[in-house]
C-alpha cells in the first residue's frame, strides 16, 4: 500500500500501481468522469501512469487552470494532426498551451502558405479527427529511435529538440494518426474536445532568434462544451472593446514611435497625470511605512550583473548594451534595480540597528523582448518598476513580509481588485539547475514565505516552477471585470543576492552577519498595471485617478467667461478639468465627453448663469440637477 496525500491536508492508503484514475473512481463517479490530468508531487502527469510510492496528488478537472492548460495542449497535438492531413509534409516547432488556449508554430513549406480564410477548414477537420475519440497514448522511447523517426519525416524542427534532450527521458505521444515528441501530459481522448475556434495568425521566428526562419504561429482555444466557447467568443468581443491599446489612443494617454523605437512608450499627458497620481499614492503610503526613496542610473556596468547572476541568466537575450568610445568598457541599460540597490547597501558598514533597511525606486529598466512578443503597455523594452528591497535580518523577515502584502493588498483594493489570490511560486523540483544559490537557502527562503502565508486571511496556490531564479516569492493573481486572471503585486525572498554580493551587518554579538533581502513590487510595472487598469475599467477610472474629472460644456460661445470661471474655482478645491469651447451642438459635446470617460459634465446656459451654478450629469448615469459651484464640491467629494 502506498499513502496519498491531498491537496485539503487528508492522506489514504491505495495499492501500489494505482493511477490517479483509479483514485478519482475510488472517490467518487463524477470526479473520474471529469478529470483531464494529475499534479503528482508538484509534476503535471497522465491520470493514467502509475504510482509507485508515497505521494501528493491533486486531481485536475477543468476548474482547475492546470487541467485547461492540459486541455489545450491536446488540441494543439489535434490542430497538427488536421494540419498534417490538409498540408502533407508541413513541420512542426513549438506547440504549447498558455493562459488562454493555444498555439503551434508550424512550417507548411516552399512555396505553401496558411491564411486566415484557411482557419475554418481547419478547425471543421479538427472536429472530424476529435469525434473519433482517438486516446492519447504515451510511449517512452530511446534518443536514437526519435532521432530516427524524425530523420525517416524529414522534421529538422523536432531533430533540433531532440539535440537538447538526453537519452531516456524522451517520450512520445501519439492519437489517431499523428505522433508527436512531447513530454505530456495530454486529456484520455480527443472525443473530450466538443467545440474549437483558431483565433489568428502570426509569424513567429524558430526559437525566438530573428535569425532563423520565420514560422507561422496559428492560435486556438478549445471547450469540453459548445456553449463555452459561445460565451468565450462574446467575452472576446467585449475585450476587444477594452483592448487597452485601442483605448490608450482614445483617451489620449500614451503612444508608441516607430522613429523612437518599438516597444518604448511614451506616456500623453494624460497619461502622465495618470501614472503620477499612481506614484504619488504609492510614495505617501510607502514613506508611512518607513521606506527611503533613492534613485540609481539608467545602465550598469556588465560586471554588476554578473555579479548578480542576472547575466549568466538572461544575458545574451535580454540585455542591452550600450557603446561607450573606450576599448573593453561594456555597460548595460539597466535590467533591474536590485543589483544597484545592493550596491547602495555596501555604500558603508551597517548595524543591525539600521535594519530593516527598506530603499524603494520608481525605476526604468529595459529588456529587449522580440518584437513579435511586443503588445501595448504590458509587454514593453522600457517600463518602469515601483521596486524596493527591504534589507532585514532573518528574525525580521515574516513581520517585514507581512507588512509588504498588507501593502500590496491595500493597493490592489484601492484599485477595485477585491477578489485576490496569492501565489507562492516555488521552485521546480525536477529541474534545480534553473535556480541559483545553494539547497539551504532555498529551504530557508521557501519556508518563510510558507510560514508567512499561514498566518494571511487570503486565498492561497502552490505554484512549483514560477520562482524568481534567485529566490521563491509570492505573486497576486486578480480577476478583472470580465473574469480574466492577471498577477499583479509580487513579494520575493532572497538569500542568495546577499551572498553574491557579500553583504554584511554587525550583530548585536559584535560579529559579522549576512542580512537577508525582500523584493517588492505591488504594481509590478506602472506600463503593465496600467494596461490592466485600462482593460478592468473600460477607460472609466476611479474618479480620484482620473487625468480629467470634469469637462465644463458651454451651449454657445456666449457662456465661455463664466465656464472659465467655473474652471478656476474647482481647481481651487483640487477638482482638474477642461472646458470644451468648440463651436459644436450641446448633443455632440455630451456625446464626445461620454466617449472620453470623463466622469462629470457640467452644462452652462442661460439658467445656470443666471443662478450661478451648473447642470451636472454623470457618466453613463444622466442628469443630476442643477447645483451651486459649493454644492457641486461637496458632491463632488461624496463620490471620491
Amino acid at each position: 500500500m502506498i499513502n496519498i496525500s491531498f491537496p485539503d491536508g487528508n492522506v489514504r492508503q491505495y495499492p501500489a500501481g494505482s493511477t490517479p484514475m483509479d483514485i478519482a473512481s475510488s472517490i467518487s463517479e463524477g470526479l473520474a468522469r471529469n478529470v483531464l490530468s494529475a499534479k503528482v508531487n508538484g509534476k503535471l502527469t497522465d491520470r493514467d501512469l502509475p504510482l509507485h510510492q508515497d505521494a501528493t496528488l491533486a486531481l485536475l478537472t477543468w476548474n482547475d487552470q492546470e487541467g485547461k492548460e492540459t486541455f489545450w495542449h491536446s488540441t494543439a497535438h489535434l490542430m497538427a494532426e488536421a494540419l498534417e492531413a490538409l498540408y502533407p509534409g508541413i513541420k512542426f516547432g513549438y506547440g504549447p498551451a498558455g493562459e488562454n488556449g493555444f498555439f503551434y508554430d508550424v512550417d507548411p513549406g516552399e512555396g505553401v502558405s496558411i491564411s486566415s480564410d484557411d482557419l475554418p477548414r481547419i478547425e471543421e477537420k479538427m472536429l472530424e479527427l476529435a469525434r473519433g475519440k482517438n486516446d492519447y497514448v504515451r510511449q517512452e522511447i530511446s534518443k536514437a529511435d526519435a532521432i530516427a523517426y524524425f530523420t525517416a519525416k524529414g522534421d529538422e524542427y523536432k531533430l533540433e529538440l531532440l539535440e537538447d534532450l538526453e537519452d531516456g527521458s524522451i517520450t512520445f505521444y501519439t492519437q489517431g494518426g499523428f505522433t508527436d515528441l512531447c513530454r505530456g501530459p495530454h486529456i484520455p481522448n480527443t472525443g473530450i474536445i466538443k467545440a474549437v475556434k483558431l483565433l489568428k495568425l502570426a509569424g513567429a521566428y524558430w526559437r525566438g532568434n530573428e535569425e532563423n526562419k520565420q514560422l507561422t504561429r496559428i492560435y486556438g482555444i478549445s471547450f469540453p462544451k459548445a456553449k463555452d466557447l459561445t460565451d468565450y467568443l462574446t467575452l472576446l468581443e467585449e475585450a476587444k472593446k477594452r483592448d487597452h491599446r485601442k483605448l490608450g489612443k482614445e483617451l489620449e494617454l500614451f503612444m508608441f514611435s516607430e522613429k523612437v523605437g518599438a516597444g518604448l512608450p511614451m506616456w500623453l499627458p494624460k497619461g502622465t497625470q495618470l501614472r503620477e497620481r499612481l506614484v504619488n499614492y504609492l510614495k505617501v503610503r510607502q514613506e508611512a511605512a518607513g521606506y527611503q526613496q533613492v534613485t540609481t542610473p539608467h545602465i550598469g556596468k556588465k560586471d554588476l550583473y554578473v555579479t548578480s547572476g542576472h547575466w549568466d541568466k538572461y544575458g545574451e537575450d535580454s540585455f542591452q548594451p550600450i557603446k561607450t568610445p573606450r576599448e573593453g568598457e561594456e555597460f548595460m541599460l539597466k535590467p533591474m534595480n536590485c543589483p544597484h540597490h545592493c550596491e547602495m547597501y555596501k555604500f558603508r558598514p551597517r548595524s543591525y540597528r539600521e535594519l530593516p533597511l527598506r530603499l524603494s525606486e520608481f525605476g526604468t529598466v529595459y529588456r529587449y523582448e522580440q518584437t513579435g512578443e511586443l503588445h501595448g503597455l504590458s509587454r514593453v523594452r522600457g517600463f518602469t518598476q515601483d521596486d524596493a528591497h527591504i534589507f532585514c535580518t532573518p528574525e525580521q523577515v515574516k513581520g517585514e513580509f507581512l507588512a509588504v502584502v498588507d501593502i500590496v493588498r491595500e493597493v490592489l483594493g484601492m484599485i477595485g481588485f477585491n477578489e485576490v489570490t496569492a501565489q507562492i511560486s516555488l521552485r521546480d523540483p525536477a529541474n534545480p539547475g534553473k535556480y541559483i544559490g545553494s539547497d539551504e537557502n532555498w529551504r530557508t527562503a521557501e519556508q518563510a514565505i510558507i510560514d508567512a502565508c499561514a498566518e494571511i486571511d487570503m486565498k492561497t496556490v502552490t505554484a512549483y516552477g514560477e520562482a524568481a531564479f534567485y529566490g521563491p516569492k509570492l505573486d497576486f493573481m486578480v480577476r478583472d471585470a470580465l473574469g480574466r486572471q492577471w498577477q499583479l503585486g509580487t513579494v520575493q525572498v532572497d538569500y542568495n543576492l546577499p551572498e553574491r554580493f557579500e553583504l554584511e551587518y554587525i550583530g548585536p554579538d559584535n560579529d559579522t552577519h549576512r542580512p537577508v533581502m525582500i523584493h517588492r513590487a505591488p504594481f509590478g510595472s506602472l506600463e503593465r498595471f496600467t494596461s490592466i487598469l485600462i482593460e478592468h475599467t473600460g477607460g472609466k477610472f476611479p474618479l480620484w485617478l482620473a487625468p480629467e474629472q470634469f469637462a465644463i460644456l458651454p451651449i454657445s460661445e456666449k457662456f465661455n467667461a463664466y465656464s472659465q470661471e467655473i474652471l478656476q474655482e474647482l481647481a481651487k478645491h483640487d477638482i482638474r478639468g477642461m472646458v470644451d469651447d468648440r463651436n459644436e451642438t450641446i448633443g455632440r459635446k455630451i456625446r464626445d465627453t461620454e466617449l472620453k470617460r470623463i466622469p462629470f459634465m457640467l452644462i452652462v446656459g442661460e439658467k445656470e448663469l443666471e443662478a450661478g451654478g451648473v447642470a451636472v450629469r454623470i457618466q453613463g448615469e444622466g442628469d443630476k440637477g442643477t447645483m451651486t459651484i459649493p454644492e457641486f464640491v461637496d458632491f463632488f467629494q461624496t463620490q471620491l
